[in-house]
């Protein structure tokens, strides 16, 4: 069942043509990757799923309907702009932010606790947020995004500003929180950090959808468009190459999204090259992004 339908929303500000015509859907208890690099247009479609502005053009449904009062209720939202109050402790801050959301007072700190000692951060409990680390904040502004128990999380970059350590920390969270039956929009232009946890995604690049379904479907889809090759002889030239980096007895080499695999194994039998050996090699989600966006550039010249 969908807990967000998206169909075919248009954004514009003034000439420039922020989304152009994206739709999909965002099932219940699954964690959707929003991909893209900056200006991608992945806020855009957020602040419309949101309702903090409107599609020029479209339809955006949650849970069944349009986003009201109601439906605030039920989501979490961890912004690219973070929103604590420097000036006051970091349980003040989340227990009054989790008040804004209906939740007692007395409720909302023993949560809050809780959420703080998940994370790591029990004993900062009493530190006033201008003396956390960006790190630190990013954690706290997750704690706040999960206060009131939404059933739908929207992340936007959750993991900026993190070192490696808490960026397993908020993978796991992410998780666990899925296993809690929660649905999840990730967006993030890292899409190394999201690719065994996204059960979904959508790729968008200049406002326009480029990829869109099961993140291993994606992956199988390109499956033969990089191989390595160990040889012997004189490397030919090769057609259908995007990119290549050959060495003195092998290669690594990108195949256009129209070329195959066994193309370029002919066309190096053909070149009387001794092939000792050919493997095809898994392209990662940034590395398939790649691929579509310089194909766009190749058909359109």
């Amino acid at each position: 069942m969908a807990c967000i339908e998206v169909d075919n929303i248009f954004k514009f500000y003034e000439d420039v043509e922020a989304v152009k015509g994206i739709s999909f859907e965002v099932e219940e208890s699954e964690i959707f990757g929003l991909l893209g690099p900056n200006g991608a247009g992945k806020s855009t479609i957020i602040r419309m799923l949101l309702d903090f502005i409107k599609p020029e053009k479209g339809s955006i449904s949650l849970f069944g309907g349009r986003f009201s009062e109601k439906t605030k209720q039920l989501v979490g939202y961890l912004p690219e702009e973070r929103g604590l109050y420097d000036n006051i402790t970091v349980l003040d801050n989340l227990v009054y932010l989790a008040s804004l959301k209906g939740i007692a007072t007395k409720n909302a700190r023993w949560n809050a606790i809780e959420l703080l000692e998940r994370i790591g951060l029990r004993e900062k409990a009493n530190v006033k947020v201008s003396a956390l680390s960006r790190g630190m904040r990013q954690l706290t502004q997750l704690c706040v995004t999960l206060a009131h128990n939404p059933k739908l999380l929207i992340l936007d970059e959750p993991f900026a500003g993190l070192d490696p350590t808490n960026r397993e920390l908020v993978r796991r969270i992410i998780l666990e929180e899925r296993e809690k039956g929660k649905t999840i929009i990730l967006s993030t232009h890292m899409m190394n950090e999201v690719e065994e946890v996204c059960d979904r995604a959508l790729m968008i690049n200049h406002g326009r959808r480029v990829l869109y379904g099961k993140v291993p479907d994606i992956k199988e889809s390109y499956a033969s468009h990089c191989v390595f090759v160990e040889f012997e002889g004189q490397f030919p030239k090769l057609k259908g190459l995007e990119k290549s980096n050959v060495k003195k007895n092998s290669a690594e080499l990108f195949l256009r999204v129209d070329v195959t695999s066994q193309d370029i194994l002919r066309q190096l039998v053909e070149g009387n090259v001794i092939v000792n050996r050919f493997d095809v090699k898994e392209l990662s989600l940034n590395e398939i992004f790649i691929k579509v966006v310089e194909a766009e550039k190749w058909i359109k010249q």
